[in-house]
């Protein structure tokens, strides 16, 4: 597995058409395989994630288990001519084995995930469940947390001296507001795009609510955190979602 890092040029043209259509982005993130056909059943999963850091400071993340290239990326949304120095080709790949390898149970790390928090409801009896996005920090908080066992980790949890509600607001064991958890919620976005078909006449719309989640975690089961890492979490997994990444925690 490999872990990649670039940083997109948003003063050019290409990289804001690639920037405004996750359909686009996740067409060129698959282009950088060219061992992987996208349209094979068997194609391994390949993460991406898009940092919002600043309005000029914005970095796509990829988790892949072969080393892209990147040189298409590099031409359209990048920095050409920095590039041909060799010692600065555009991005930054690394072997994402070896970290994955030293994760083990009950160290903590801060993370960062994008997702796209979803639940199945049901309006009225007799009609079929429909898929609908959580739309409010109470809500997306809670299914992260719903799924973070099974994951392979555990939320981080405040230090009751830290809390400014010392009693915490609470459903089903976990506080939604925020105030019990190192936990936050940021960068929600409505996005919404057509789709082809197999058909290139048809094409019909997607839309899907994207939220970035950051935050300080525990590991509880490393197999099940580097599944998590490598097979993403959630849904719309082609559209910038599921990617989790690590970091030292402060």
């Amino acid at each position: 597995m490999y872990l990649t890092r670039f940083r997109v040029n948003t003063a050019r043209p290409g990289a804001r058409r690639l920037l405004s259509s996750p359909q686009s982005l996740h067409a060129a993130v698959m282009s950088a395989f060219p061992g992987l056909l996208p349209t094979a059943s068997d194609t391994p999963r390949v993460l991406w994630r898009l940092d919002h850091n600043a309005r000029a400071e914005v970095f796509l993340y990829i988790v892949s288990p072969t080393r892209p290239d990147l040189t298409h990326l590099v031409e359209q949304a990048g920095w050409p001519v920095a590039a041909c120095d060799p010692d600065t080709p555009g991005w930054q790949t690394r072997p994402y084995a070896p970290f994955l390898d030293r994760l083990s149970k009950g160290t903590t790390w801060a993370f960062r995930l994008t997702a796209n928090p979803v639940h199945h409801i049901r309006r009225k009896d007799g009609e079929p469940t429909k898929r609908t996005a959580h739309l409010t920090p109470h809500h997306q908080m809670g299914w992260l947390l719903e799924r973070q066992e099974r994951s392979g980790f555990r939320i981080a949890e405040k230090p009751a001296e830290k809390r400014l509600l010392p009693g915490g607001t609470t459903h089903k064991g976990y506080d939604f507001h925020g105030d019990r958890h190192q936990l936050t919620v940021r960068d929600q976005r409505a996005l919404s795009f057509s789709k082809s078909r197999d058909n290139a006449s048809k094409r019909r719309g997607v839309s899907l609510v994207t939220v970035t989640f950051d935050g300080r975690l525990e590991i509880t089961d490393p197999e099940a955190l580097r599944r998590t890492l490598t097979q993403g979490l959630g849904r719309a997994k082609a559209y910038g979602c599921g990617l989790m990444t690590l970091a030292p925690a402060q």
